[in-house]
C-alpha cells in the first residue's frame, strides 16, 4: 500500500474555524496563533488538519470573506515557516453538517443539485486561493457523511467534486472518506475517478463506547458512564446495548479479535485491501480519547491503534490539539501528552 507522504503524524486544529463556542474575530485570532503551530512542530507532528465550516469563508448569498480565508492563509504561511504540512478539511457547507446535535436534515445536500453546486463554488474558490501550494496543502471536501444510505449519492457528488478540482489543482492531494460518519467500515464503497493524488480517507473511535465515554453529544449516552481500556468485546458490547447500530460500530462485527492491536487490524482489513488494490494512500484523519476517560486507559488505547497504523503505513491526525473535550496539549495533560508523542 502506498504512504501519504507528509502526513503520517498530524493533528486537528479543531475549535479554531470550526465548532467554535462563539463566531468573533478575537476567538479566530487568539484561539489558534502562531506559538501552537511551533509547538506542534516541535513535538514532532508533520502536518495540520484544518477544520474549518463555511460560515467563516462565505456569507449567507455566498460571498467570500476575505477575513475567512486569510485565516487559512496566516495557518499556511505558519506551516511554511515550521515545516508542517495541512490539510484545509471543510467541515460544514451550506445546506449540511454532521453535528449530532443539529437535528436536521442529514440527506437533503446530497439529492439537491442547489446546495451541491454552491458547495461545489466554495471549493473552486478554496483551490484557487492556494493552487501555488499543492506541495504542502491538501484538500478534504467534507467532514463526515452521517447516512449510509447517501453512499451512491456521495460518491456521484466526489465524481463532479474531483473534476471541478483537478482543473484548478491537477496535481493536489484529494482526501475522500466514505459514509456512516467516514466509518473505516465504508472505504470500499468508494466509487470515484482515481489518481495518482487521490486519499482514502477514515475516522476511528472505536469502540465508541469507550472513546466517548460521557459525551453529551451521543444519542442515549448515560453523561456518567464510565468504563477503562481494555476490557473484553463482550463488555464493551453489553455497555453499547443503547447506543445505535451505527455508533455501537465495530465491536459488534463478525469474525473481529478481542480488543488490543489486533482489533484494530482486524476493522482495518477491508479498508486496507481496499486501498492496495486500488493503489491509493489510506490515512485516518480523526482518532482520539474523550478527556472523561482514565488518562492511562486512553495511552493504552493511542498506543494500541498507532500500532496498526505504524505496521500498516497508515497516516493519522489525533482528535484534537486543544479542548473540544478532546485536547491532548491542555492543562494537566503532561503525562498523555508525553505518552502520545512516545507512540507517535
Amino acid at each position: 500500500m502506498r504512504i501519504f507522504e507528509g502526513f503520517q503524524k498530524g493533528v486537528n486544529l479543531g475549535g479554531w474555524l470550526s465548532q467554535f463556542d462563539t463566531y468573533s474575530n478575537e476567538h479566530f485570532d487568539t484561539f489558534t496563533v502562531e506559538d501552537d503551530i511551533r509547538k506542534i512542530a516541535g513535538y514532532g507532528f508533520d502536518h495540520v488538519r484544518v477544520p474549518v465550516d463555511y460560515i467563516v469563508l462565505e456569507d449567507e448569498d455566498g460571498n467570500p470573506k476575505e477575513e475567512g480565508f486569510q485565516y487559512l492563509e496566516n495557518c499556511r504561511q505558519w506551516c511554511c515557516k515550521y515545516g508542517l504540512n495541512m490539510i484545509i478539511d471543510l467541515h460544514e457547507c451550506f445546506g449540511y453538517s454532521f453535528d449530532p446535535l443539529k437535528k436536521d436534515d442529514k440527506a437533503k445536500f446530497f439529492y439537491d443539485e442547489d446546495l451541491q453546486e454552491r458547495f461545489l463554488r466554495l471549493w473552486d474558490k478554496i483551490a484557487a486561493r492556494f493552487k501555488d501550494y499543492t506541495d504542502m496543502v491538501a484538500f478534504e471536501p467534507l467532514n463526515e457523511v452521517v447516512l449510509f444510505e447517501v453512499a451512491d449519492a456521495w460518491n456521484a457528488l466526489l465524481k463532479k467534486y474531483i473534476e471541478r478540482m483537478r482543473k484548478i489543482v491537477p496535481d493536489a492531494y484529494l482526501i475522500i472518506g466514505g459514509v456512516c460518519y467516514n466509518s473505516v467500515g465504508t472505504v470500499h464503497l468508494i466509487n470515484i475517478p482515481l489518481d495518482d493524488h487521490i486519499v482514502y480517507n477514515f475516522h476511528c473511535y472505536e469502540p465508541l463506547i469507550f472513546t466517548h465515554q460521557g459525551a453529551y453529544w451521543v444519542d442515549n449516552m448515560d453523561l456518567n458512564f464510565r468504563i477503562g481500556y481494555p476490557r473484553t468485546l463482550k463488555e464493551y458490547q453489553e455497555a453499547s446495548k443503547d447506543l445505535s447500530k451505527d455508533l455501537a460500530g465495530a465491536i459488534f462485527n463478525e469474525g473481529i479479535s478481542e480488543i488490543g492491536p489486533k482489533f484494530f487490524e482486524d476493522i482495518f482489513a477491508p479498508a486496507i485491501a481496499k486501498a492496495t488494490e486500488d493503489n491509493i494512500p489510506l490515512y485516518c484523519g480523526e482518532h482520539g480519547v474523550i478527556d472523561l476517560a482514565d488518562r492511562k486507559d486512553a495511552l493504552r488505547w493511542l498506543y494500541d491503534i498507532h500500532s496498526a497504523f505504524h505496521k500498516y503505513g497508515i497516516g493519522s491526525a489525533l482528535w484534537n490539539y486543544r479542548e473540544k473535550d478532546f485536547g491532548f496539549a491542555d492543562d494537566g495533560n503532561t503525562e498523555l501528552k508525553e505518552g502520545l508523542l512516545k507512540a507517535l
